[in-house]
């Protein structure tokens, strides 16, 4: 196959990311004047764009049908270079753009706040469900919340990318909660994230019981919607 030259210029450069990376005292600073990071970067914004178009419509089309949205927003986010070699270096893994992608899966995130549980398992279905997305892991932390009382539903899934070069499978982390959910790890991550706290342990627990709070709250807010279904 011919390549332009450009494009040659770039497959031979990509090619050394990882030696000039690894052999580099500012792994950030390199990355970020990498060309070829800067194109994995787009790859897997595009992936983010195609989960937020694929969200919205399914929101839309649901909104038709029932009078009413499931979804209360949704935020989406690609890892900066700093959080990506911080990630890889607590992981023990070297820095390069092959590596990268082996190692991490949320690179691309998106977190969908839903109003009500059931709307949870429904979105998370229909996306599973659709032809050109594959699953890669699922983790249900709503049924089997975190020890610190986080509760969410995680998915990895692949979504296709087709740039000139052709097609290329990119995952993607989508988080799901509700807004009780979302209002709670809010909170946490202000109240506990670098903060010196003289008894952890207490603060810990208080947080627990919050988010168990909030968790019933979330069920008995489920069964008042249920009575109000026409």
């Amino acid at each position: 196959m011919n390549i332009p030259r450009d494009d040659e210029q770039f497959l031979n450069s990509s090619l050394s990311i990882a030696e000039i990376i690894d052999s580099d005292d500012n792994p950030i600073k390199t990355l970020k004047h990498a060309e070829a990071f800067h194109y994995m970067m787009l790859e897997y914004g595009a992936a983010l764009k195609i989960v937020e178009t694929k969200l919205n419509a399914l929101d839309s089309e649901f909104n038709l049908r029932h009078a009413r949205n499931p979804i209360e927003s949704i935020s989406t986010r690609l890892k900066t270079p700093d959080s990506i070699v911080e990630k890889m270096h607590r992981r023990g893994q070297p820095i390069s753009i092959e590596r990268i992608q082996k190692t991490l899966t949320d690179i691309a995130g998106a977190r969908v706040i839903c109003s009500f549980l059931d709307d949870i398992y429904s979105l998370a279905d229909m996306i599973a469900n659709q032809e050109d997305i594959t699953v890669y892991e699922k983790k249900d932390y709503i049924s089997h919340p975190k020890e610190n009382g986080y509760r969410s539903l995680h998915l990895i899934v692949s979504i296709p990318v087709y740039l000139s070069q052709g097609r290329k499978d990119i995952p993607v982390e989508i988080q799901f909660r509700t807004i009780a959910m979302e209002f709670w790890a809010t909170l946490e991550h202000k109240i506990k994230y670098k903060k010196k706290i003289a008894d952890p342990e207490s603060v810990s627990a208080e947080l627990k019981s919050c988010a168990d709070l909030i968790n019933e709250i979330d069920h008995r807010m489920q069964s008042l919607r249920r009575r109000t279904i026409d």
